[in-house]
């Protein structure tokens, strides 16, 4: 049964797979390595905990950036955080003004530090001004789990999220690039916005998310499947997948590329980036007196030439 409230409800619905056979390979998962390779040291790259306390805002934590304010004390916050705090120092209750803290800024840009991403692997040192844009584009930064039915917060590596996915929200995990899945549920009209339970495949060294929701777009009932790569978008680019449901003669088949899981669920399922099938029209595929959604899926695989 769906919530009036909720975006979505995780029915925790299991697609049944036609032929077990072809899926019965165990999945060699990776484990969360945390270890750090060594990396070459600049001479200035050693800051002391003492300078990188001075550059941290005492409201928001954050590192701080031009223009770093200060109180006629001498403690300082960043810019973000002055409207805040209502122009009273955080640290005595003096009224800040307008004096900005230069020598700061200037120590600020006279340090080189390592990426926070370092325990995933980055083994870079970036001047500090130019360390947040190089974090925001950094290839060794964690992905966000791409489990649909929940808010999950875990981040992490390939290997660490395959595990978390396997072990935590127990997922279907498959061997092979072809799949043949059955998606059922009875009184599917009741059911507006629900998610199947989310399956893993692994195949040409690399993990793919299979999807299947259904959803309202705008006024009409619809079931969405699609595929997620669980890697950046420039290595989900030499793959592509095909989807197809029939039934009673009939069948739809969508082709498509892999949309990366650094794009969320929800945007790449808003996009209509996908096999999108109107209900009434997977209740004629599922036969019978269509009063019992029994849609099989299947799909393929391949990596481009």
């Amino acid at each position: 049964m769906s919530s009036g409230n909720s975006y979505y409800d995780d029915l925790r619905m299991k697609p049944e797979v036609i032929d077990p056979s072809e899926n019965e390979d165990t999945l060699d998962i990776g484990e969360h390595v945390n270890n750090i390779s060594e990396s070459a040291s600049k001479p200035n790259a050693a800051v002391s905990t003492n300078v990188r306390e001075l550059l941290e805002c005492p409201v928001c934590l954050n590192a701080m950036y031009p223009p770093i304010s200060q109180c006629s004390n001498g403690h300082t916050l960043c810019s973000g955080c002055k409207p805040r705090v209502h122009n009273r120092c955080p640290t005595c209750r003096h009224e800040l003004g307008n004096i900005r803290c230069l020598a700061l800024e200037k120590v600020a840009a006279s340090l080189e530090l390592p990426c926070k991403y370092q325990s995933f692997g980055c083994i870079g040192i970036y001047p500090y001004y130019s360390k947040l844009k190089h974090e925001s584009q950094c290839a060794y930064r964690p992905y966000n789990c791409p489990y649909a039915g929940s808010e999950c917060s875990v981040i992490g590596d390939i290997p660490f999220l395959v595990s978390h996915l396997k072990d935590d929200h127990k997922v279907d995990m498959h061997s092979g690039s072809t799949f043949n899945h059955r998606y059922v549920k009875s009184n599917p009209h009741e059911v507006e916005n629900a998610t199947w339970m989310l399956t893993v495949f692994s195949c040409f060294g690399q993990y793919f998310c299979l999807h299947f929701e259904a959803f309202q777009l705008g006024m009409a009932p619809v079931y969405i499947a699609f595929l997620r790569f669980m890697g950046d978008d420039n290595e989900a680019k030499n793959y592509s997948y095909s989807l197809e449901v029939g039934g009673n003669g009939r069948k739809m088949v969508w082709q498509g590329v892999p949309r990366s899981i650094r794009d969320s669920h929800r945007k790449v399922r808003d996009s209509f980036d996908g096999l999108i099938i109107q209900r009434n029209m997977a209740l004629f595929f599922s036969g019978g007196d269509r009063k019992e959604l029994k849609l099989r899926v299947t799909g393929r695989i391949w990596r481009e030439q």
